[in-house]
């Protein structure tokens, strides 16, 4: 496939509406990240309770033994994250999927650094970083789905 290939997800680039709404919706979506990640105590404390409970049911309905809080944890890091590489595809275009990947790594590192020096009732992992990353990486590819899907329409 070439570049200049309607296919291209390369050759979907960001617009000037999608710019705008992508900036509008980074901006609180910004404020919530800090929210999150600079909280004095986690998050999810208060959730404990029904999360053991929730884990419980899916254990008696065929869940591994191996699916815990852990789990969850993780992959509620790897859904925080999304929308990062998501919003930062759809403000640059396709072609800086890598710079919505890269984000979510330089983010999630800034937040787990700040955690290990200045909270001490959180918990810093490079754990954390990894499935922020992940979930950075999958925004950054629905961008550039999405793009690539909207290029195509406005052709049609």
């Amino acid at each position: 496939m070439t570049s200049d290939s309607p296919r291209d997800p390369g050759r979907a680039p960001a617009t000037g509406r999608s710019r705008r709404v992508a900036t509008w919706l980074a901006a609180a979506y910004g404020v919530a990240v800090v929210l999150v990640g600079f909280w004095g105590s986690p998050v999810d404390a208060a959730a404990g309770p029904t999360l053991d409970r929730v884990i419980a049911i899916a254990h008696r309905h065929g869940a591994p033994d191996g699916f815990g809080y852990g789990t969850v944890e993780s992959l509620s890091n790897v859904v925080f994250f999304v929308p990062l590489g998501l919003l930062v595809v759809l403000v640059a275009g396709a072609r800086w999927w890598w710079a919505g990947a890269a984000a979510g790594l330089v983010v999630s590192v800034g937040i787990e650094t700040g955690q290990a020096l200045f909270l001490p009732a959180r918990t810093a992992s490079v754990a954390d970083v990894l499935a922020n990353g992940l979930g950075a990486v999958l925004g950054a590819v629905l961008g550039v789905l999405a793009l690539a899907w909207a290029a195509h329409r406005r052709r049609h």
